[in-house]
């Protein structure tokens, strides 16, 4: 995957969607630290490639969630100590 500075993406854009173009994607760094991923796309793939970003940020949050649940030890919570927590947050909203 190729690499291009914030820098380029403003001084020389044309040279970028070019590259863009040719690649397919490409990283964008800002003091060479990665910040953004650039894809190419087009008018019939742009709302598939949408929902395929929306599904991967999802999966990988659900991942996220899973890993700080067995750090904390919440992965062994029986289903009934799940379902009384989930009741006692409920009486906690309730005026």
């Amino acid at each position: 995957m190729k690499f291009i500075t914030v820098r380029d993406l403003r001084s020389r854009s044309a040279d970028v969607w070019r590259k863009l173009s040719e690649e397919g994607d490409l990283v964008v760094t800002s003091h060479g630290k990665p910040i953004a991923i650039i894809s190419a796309t087009d008018e019939e793939r742009l709302e598939q490639a949408l929902r395929e970003r929306r599904q991967v940020r999802a999966l990988h949050a659900v991942k996220q969630l899973q890993e700080a649940a067995a750090a904390a030890g919440r992965d062994k919570l029986t289903d009934e100590a799940i379902d009384t927590e989930i009741r006692q947050a409920r009486r906690g909203r309730r005026p």
